[in-house]
């Protein structure tokens, strides 16, 4: 075969908007959830800069039907004169050339503070768009300008005169781009709350109008609000900033310190701002902002926070002899126990770690927060010495809790060392030692186990089963977590460890997957389990290795015609393919007043044309995977050529801390009217 040459017109370039297109996880991260509602964001932050620079005081962000997004501001309104260097409209220019935007001038634009400087978040969306309208109203004119997938339609063109002021951006994601095009309003309403807790006298409105069948009225409106259409809305504004976000947070919690520390300063054009409270609890939450960016990963704000809090707490300590000269100092770890912290950050140069801007990368950001912050917050101490002595009590706890746990998890990881690594005696453990291919089923019992481990593929599949429900970890300290065998076994079975030593390349199995009973119990134990790892074994979670078995609820056989349903739509499908009558299998409820392990049995009616004689159609209601047997295991639960897994993601990490605190806290009230609030929500079946 002759060796094909390497040449000059072997060498693409991409132009204008292409290389979004060609590689869009490299601007919004993912072309999953996360990347969806990444565009959301990215329109909404260029109308939150016009309110962080004090041209737009109202936001309102609506779901249309069709997956249409609308975001409106009453701010400036993008310019929409020629632009002397691409020689077209400024507005054509934003939203089709990366690295174009009116925030790279700084305060000479108005923009002292922005989002980030990047320049490529609406043209990023018009790229990502099978469709985007803006609209611009300024200078007393209104201007309109339409695109498919990145092309322009048309020119700019001025549609009348108009009286409002302000940008309109409405676009349609492309589903050639986005394998699934689902928002989650709950997940729209949780970021944008933030956005008006951050940014004071802010109006934020969102509206579900997905499911409005009548007419909406867009032409020559801003705020489709005063339509007063019948839609779920929530609207926000707030005066208190920060300390309102840390109320929030902390509502259900019971707080160790009635007063909320709080700085607000500016040191070498840097704005600090900080606020805290700790609670008794022994979760950290943290949540950082860059130019009001969430930043889920941190970064330098984080970093100087940090240090500058564990030296303040372990000064204060040892001034006040809470801890001797002789022991050992508090961790950071210790002093971020029970710790609801917002830090946030404002400066003009702002650097983000990626397009997504998950991490802060300006260096300037920690020399700025460690000064303003460690020097307000050891005033504070002196100040509120009631406050200070609950607050290192929280922190000499945490650290005797510590060398417990260490004492704890040495001895797991000793007994493990010592033994060869010996698994538990209640895994069993595949052939194959490449993880990449290697599967762990956690399952509910012995009954489920013994049949798990006969129908499995021995080569690639490991099972263990758990006896009864393991501990609710979301108030345990690690020591007594690890005294619970249940949880030692699986500590040891991913062969990851535990805590600061936690190492997620040791994962023994790429696929862990919860395989629980279709009922209550089998509710609860999932529960307690997926407490456990987004606690503790997060990064198992980030990395996509969770998954959940989506067991079959009902076995319907007809003479050698066997199907399984994973729902009760599904059976009533399955029954009608087998020639059941609509009326009867609309009525056909296995178990009703009878044994619900019993297969039912239904004589189906003899039908024209066909002998005389007539065939049973059996229903089997699986209550719990015990009650299948090894071959139906398989082929139903276990064989991933048929089986259902759902992967377990978190898309708001600050959401899940709230739900998982809430389910699994010590709060019944909350824990109540979360259910309460939720119950027609569920479908549980029981």
């Amino acid at each position: 075969m002759a060796e094909k040459k390497y040449t000059a017109e072997d060498i693409q370039v991409l132009e204008g908007l292409d290389p979004v297109r060609k590689r869009p996880g490299m601007y919004i991260g993912t072309t999953g959830p996360d990347g969806l509602h990444h565009l959301i964001w990215e329109v909404f932050d260029n109308s939150r800069d016009e309110a962080m620079g004090g041209f737009a005081n109202d936001i309102e962000v609506t779901l249309l039907p069709g997956n249409l997004i609308r975001v409106a501001d009453n701010g400036r309104g993008i310019p929409v004169d020629v632009h002397k260097q691409t020689k077209v409209s400024a507005l054509e220019t934003i939203l089709t050339t990366l690295h174009a935007g009116g925030k790279f001038g700084g305060e000479a634009s108005g923009y002292k503070v922005s989002g980030g400087l990047h320049g490529v978040g609406v043209s990023v969306v018009n790229a990502l768009s099978k469709y985007l309208k803006a609209e611009v109203h300024r200078d007393g004119a209104y201007h309109m300008q339409e695109y498919a997938r990145g092309k322009k339609k048309a020119a700019v063109k001025k549609m009348g005169a108009s009286k409002l002021q302000g940008t309109i951006i409405t676009f349609d994601a492309d589903e050639e781009i986005f394998k699934e095009i689902k928002y989650d309003f709950d997940r729209v309403v949780t970021k944008l709350r933030q956005q008006a807790y951050l940014v004071k006298s802010m109006r934020v409105t969102i509206i579900d109008a997905r499911e409005y069948t009548g007419k909406i009225e867009t032409d020559g409106v801003m705020y489709l609000r005063e339509q007063r259409l019948e839609a779920p809305s929530v609207t926000f504004y707030f005066e208190g900033g920060l300390i309102s976000l840390i109320r929030f947070y902390n509502q259900r919690q019971k707080s160790l310190h009635k007063s909320i520390f709080y700085i607000e300063k500016e040191i070498d054009n840097v704005a600090v701002e900080v606020a805290l409270q700790y609670v008794d609890d022994i979760t950290p939450r943290t949540l950082a902002f860059a130019n009001n960016i969430y930043t889920p990963e941190g970064g330098t704000h984080i970093t100087g926070f940090k240090t500058a809090l564990t030296r303040t707490v372990n000064a204060y300590a040892r001034k006040n002899n809470f801890v001797k000269e002789s022991e050992e100092s508090f961790t950071g770890d210790d002093v971020l126990e029970g710790l609801t912290a917002v830090v946030s950050v404002k400066l003009p140069e702002i650097q983000f770690e990626g397009q997504t801007k998950a991490k802060l990368g300006s260096v300037e950001a920690r020399g700025a927060v460690e000064p303003v912050f460690g020097e307000a917050f050891s005033m504070f101490l002196e100040e509120h010495p009631d406050e200070a002595k609950a607050i290192a009590g929280k922190a000499l706890l945490a650290l005797k809790a510590r060398k417990a746990a260490k004492a704890a998890k040495d001895s797991v990881l000793r007994k493990g060392a010592l033994e060869g690594m010996t698994l538990p005696g209640k895994l069993a453990d595949c052939q194959t030692k490449n993880a990449a291919e290697s599967e762990l089923f956690i399952v509910e019992g012995d009954s489920a186990g013994g049949s798990a481990k006969m129908g499995r593929d021995r080569r690639t599949q490991a099972i263990l089963p758990l006896r009864g429900k393991i501990l609710n970890i979301e108030r345990a300290r690690l020591d007594k977590m690890l005294a619970s065998e249940q949880i030692k076994n699986l500590v040891i079975a991913l062969g990851t460890a535990i805590g600061d030593i936690f190492d997620i390349g040791k994962l023994r199995y790429h696929k862990i997957i919860i395989a629980t009973d279709a009922d209550v119990d089998g509710a609860h134990i999932r529960t307690l389990l997926l407490t456990l790892m987004f606690r503790h074994f997060r990064p198992v979670i980030d990395g996509g290795y969770l998954y959940i078995a989506q067991p079959p609820l009902y076995k319907i056989s007809k003479g050698r015609d066997i199907r399984y349903a994973y729902s009760d739509e599904e059976k009533f499908k399955a029954l009608l393919d087998m020639g059941v009558k609509a009326s009867e299998a609309e009525v056909m409820e296995p178990g009703e007043g009878e044994d619900d392990e019993a297969p039912q049995e239904v004589v189906e009616e003899e039908v024209e044309d066909s002998p005389k004689k007539s065939a049973k159609v059996n229903i089997q209601r699986y209550k719990g995977l015990g009650e299948m047997n090894p071959e139906e295991l398989w082929e139903t639960t276990m064989n991933p050529e048929n089986r259902i897994l759902k992967q377990v993601e978190i898309e708001d990490a600050a959401e899940a801390d709230i739900i998982f605190d809430t389910l699994m806290g010590t709060d019944v009230a909350a824990r109540k009217s979360f259910i309460q609030s939720n119950a027609k929500m569920a479908t549980l079946d029981v």
